[in-house]
């Protein structure tokens, strides 16, 4: 592995050589760190200006939507608790709605309509970025939370990184989230490039503090030249980065292999993305289930995999004392599938039927009603404004919305 493509704050740091990774690592002071990646190049720039966030009535303090995506049924999650026993037991705990309306919009446009509350069709192939803000984008501008506040995890695609930000003009880029593509940065070829040049270690507290120290004080002149400072970290936010980065190449997580292993890398970070910034909003989009097309069985394994991975977060979530009774989670997919099987003993997805058109949402937090089964009627794009809700704000561009049925 020679190259690779990161981005984060809406910036692309793309195809870059041992050559720059080296110069890059050197600008931040630490040795030679993956985190370097990120701190080079943008702990050198400042946050946006942000209002004063308005408090929230609501408990919930930190939200986590996962994006059960790839096209899932509810008669396999909801509807078969020997596949899912983790997000069965959550869904006891807290609200599950089996009656969720989703339009088959693609992959990509049905899993962009849970982050913009809007429904906006999106080609198997197209790239683009979406019109409508992303709940990202209202919570960075209207509610002023900070770029280290708002994460987003996804495994490996080139249209995973578009839901980040949206092309708006009132929002864009610089209000995106921190956006860590998981299957291209946390795997064993990345790991064993970065520890080639030699051993991948965690600078002492005593050095961090002096390396936060100069960032600090770093001279403004450094900035000449730079006409948009406002996407990224500040600097002491871009070091925890740096050190993040550095504990994931040092565990486990480049080492998950096998079916559905970009999904369970991308929940994995997410926990720890929890455990370190305990940010207001992290975010998860799966994908590995698409292997349905090929093969019940293979799909049905993903399943339960990603079941496992949710009951590892949702426990380390809730053995930690800020976490535990501060966190709403939302899980649900973007569509479901065919109600019945193909030639190749897999699951498509375009007939049309309940199963494809009607999926299921697990929610669970504070501020929600507990142990209820909702059948009313709801909307996959009711997520979005739900959320915004919850965190002291609006979604005006959102078409759906806040799911009151699930409030205590």
């Amino acid at each position: 592995m020679d190259a690779f493509d990161i981005r984060l704050d809406g910036m692309r740091i793309e195809n870059l050589r041992r050559r720059e990774l080296l110069r890059i690592a050197g600008l931040a002071g630490v040795g030679v760190a993956a985190g370097s990646l990120f701190g080079g190049a943008a702990a050198a720039f400042a946050g946006p200006d942000a209002p004063a966030a308005k408090p929230s009535p609501y408990k919930t303090k930190h939200v986590v939507l996962l994006a059960f995506a790839g096209g899932v049924r509810a008669r396999e999650v909801i509807g078969s608790p020997q596949n899912a026993p983790n997000l069965t037991r959550i869904g006891n705990r807290g609200c599950v709605l089996p009656y969720v309306r989703a339009a088959n919009l693609g992959h990509y446009g049905a899993a962009l309509a849970i982050f913009t509350g809007c429904s906006e069709a999106k080609g198997i192939r197209e790239n683009a970025r979406g019109d409508n803000p992303t709940i990202f984008e209202y919570l960075r501008k209207d509610a002023g939370l900070p770029a280290d506040q708002v994460w987003l995890s996804t495994t490996a695609g080139a249209q995973t990184i578009n839901f980040s930000y949206s092309t708006s003009a009132d929002y864009g880029g610089k209000y995106g989230a921190n956006l860590i593509s998981t299957d291209g940065l946390f795997n064993a070829e990345f790991r064993n490039l970065i520890t080639s040049f030699g051993n991948v270690s965690l600078p002492s507290d005593k050095e961090a503090r002096e390396v936060a120290d100069l960032a600090k004080a770093l001279d403004p002149k450094f900035l000449d030249g730079v006409k948009d400072r406002s996407f990224a970290n500040d600097p002491e936010a871009s070091l925890r980065i740096q050190r993040y980065i550095l504990e994931e190449l040092k565990g486990d997580t480049a080492d998950l292999t096998g079916p559905g292993a970009g999904d369970a890398k991308a929940i994995r970070v997410a926990r720890n993305l929890l455990r370190l910034f305990k940010p207001k909003v992290t975010a998860i989009v799966l994908q590995n289930a698409d292997v349905a097309h090929g093969s019940f069985n293979s799909y049905v394994d993903v399943i339960r995999r990603n079941d496992q991975e949710v009951g590892l977060l949702w426990q380390s979530i809730q053995q930690d004392p800020e976490l535990k009774d501060s966190t709403t989670l939302f899980v649900l997919p973007e569509f479901g599938r065919d109600h019945d099987l193909n030639d190749r003993n897999g699951l498509d997805h375009g007939d049309g039927s309940d199963d494809l058109h009607r999926i299921f949402c697990i929610a669970s937090g504070p501020d929600f009603k507990q142990g209820k089964t909702l059948t009313g009627a709801a909307d996959s794009i009711d997520v979005c404004p739900t959320i915004a809700e919850l965190l002291g704000t609006k979604s005006p561009d959102a078409k759906g919305k806040s799911m009151k049925q699930l409030f205590a």
